[in-house]
């Protein structure tokens, strides 16, 4: 007992102003997320192609690459004209259409025109454009507080652009490709200094170096949680039943520390357990990432288009992206966030459809293995969900023996490999960290409540906490 006195003491002691920030920044991050393009903000921003000018073939600009391993070829345009991008597993390249010359963006002029044409061209919904009229250069930089996050790694360095508009937005353009691919505002900016850089420690000099982040929030999550486990055994412990209720040796502070957290107990500690594995990243459950082996066996082995890209019929696309599947090359034109054309490029006089089939996800997904199933369309409410790329696209469940893979019909990418371990993961920290339970999931509102009035509990909880540590350090 007294051991566990000593440990819980001084972990509380340590550790009460980091409860107190994990449950108050909660709160903040489930109204404010993390600062991310959308993928209406990204698609919205893209200039129309033109096709104008003697463009290469995708073969060509492959081959120009020198990449034995691209798996996906895109074309977009930029002020500076069209621009293939091609996908290796390890890293991006751009060539111009016309010339196959490289086009990362190092000019600053060049990366406001890139930024300026993004915000003219942006409308969410029925609101106007973002005014690029006083955009000014800000920086060239490998990190800063809103671009830390490691899905940003292929573009860095990033230019950041500041439109100085009303709403203070400021545009992030990759050096590696010239496309925009983060957008931040005042607001945003704001609120995440008291929500997410305070809950995952996220501060630029610590979070820039993924190794030593991962390790720091790994162990002081770790050590939070043996701090909360010795709490509950005290509070159970030293809990009496008098008169048929039970009943506290505490008075005051501590008193109503005993009985917050006997009450807050359940969830105080799947709360800080579900946050202490959001760092696990691989080490006692599987990703949930498909190896680059099986997303070639998907793909199968196409050739590379030879033609020239030329416009269809319809609207001019935004972008078009070759990839392979089932053996086949698809070409892929995004016309606006939610329409697109698919068009096989290896069969003659092949019809466009919106998305890929069940049956080609089937046939596709056999690839995989021998005794994988029938593709299904993942059910609204399903306890495992993964979303497509553009918004409400069917995704693929095909379950090979106990694995599951997920494909996205408008991408036709490999999105997800749930293997008993994956699955686990999914209730053990997403579903316990975020209350995304589908039967909450299916009522916002209710699950809304549940997030801030348990959160208000645990802060409560922890308030007591910091008043009892600071009088034991006085």
């Amino acid at each position: 007992m007294r051991i566990l006195i000593l440990i819980h003491r001084w972990l509380g002691i340590v550790f009460c102003l980091f409860f107190v920030m994990w449950f108050a920044s909660g709160i903040v991050m489930h109204f404010v997320p993390f600062p991310s393009l959308t993928h209406t903000e990204r698609t919205t921003g893209l200039t129309p192609l033109a096709f104008n000018g003697a463009l290469q073939s995708p073969a060509d600009v492959v081959r120009a690459s020198g990449r034995q391993d691209i798996a996906r070829v895109r074309l977009i345009e930029r002020p500076d004209g069209p621009v293939y991008v091609m996908h290796a597993p390890d890293r991006l390249h751009a060539r111009h259409a016309i010339t196959l010359a490289p086009a990362q963006v190092a000019d600053a002029g060049a990366a406001v025109a890139i930024a300026t044409t993004h915000a003219r061209n942006r409308r969410l919904g029925d609101a106007a454009a973002l005014d690029p009229a006083a955009a000014t250069y800000a920086e060239l930089a490998l990190h800063d507080q809103w671009s830390v996050p490691n899905n940003l790694d292929l573009h860095r360095p990033l230019h950041r652009i500041a439109l100085n508009d009303d709403a203070g937005t400021e545009l992030y353009v990759s050096s590696t490709t010239g496309e925009v691919v983060r957008d931040t505002t005042r607001h945003e900016r704001f609120w995440n200094y008291l929500g997410s850089v305070v809950h995952w420690i996220y501060p630029t000099v610590l979070r820039r170096d993924h190794g030593a982040w991962h390790v720091t929030v790994w162990v002081l999550s770790l050590a939070a949680l043996i701090g909360a486990l010795t709490g509950t055994v005290l509070g159970v412990l030293r809990t009496r039943i008098a008169h048929g209720r039970p009943t506290s040796p505490y008075r005051g502070w501590m008193a109503w520390h005993h009985w917050l957290g006997l009450g807050t107990t359940l969830f105080v500690l799947t709360w800080i357990f579900s946050g202490w594995l959001s760092m696990d990243q691989g080490l006692l459950f599987s990703n949930g990432r498909p190896s680059v082996a099986e997303a070639a066996r998907i793909a199968g082995t196409p050739l590379w288009p030879r033609s020239v890209p030329a416009p269809g019929s319809g609207p001019a696309p935004r972008e078009v992206d070759w990839f392979g599947f089932d053996g086949d090359m698809m070409r892929r034109e995004l016309i606006d966030p939610a329409t697109q054309r698919l068009t096989p490029t290896g069969a003659q006089d092949a019809a466009s459809a919106n998305l890929l089939t069940g049956e080609a996800a089937t046939r596709a997904g056999r690839r995989l293995a021998a005794d994988c199933s029938t593709a299904t369309t993942i059910p609204p409410g399903d306890g495992h969900p993964v979303h497509s790329v553009m918004p409400g696209a069917p995704v693929y469940r095909i379950v090979c023996g106990d694995t599951w893979f997920h494909i996205d019909s408008a991408s036709g990418a490999l999105m997800k490999k749930l293997d008993p371990s994956a699955r686990t993961y999914r209730w053990a920290y997403s579903a316990l960290h975020t209350l995304d339970f589908p039967v909450l999931s299916a009522h916002p509102a209710l699950r809304t409540w549940l997030i801030v009035l348990l959160s208000l509990a645990g802060l409560a909880f922890s308030l007591t906490g910091t008043v009892i540590g600071w009088r034991r350090l006085r």
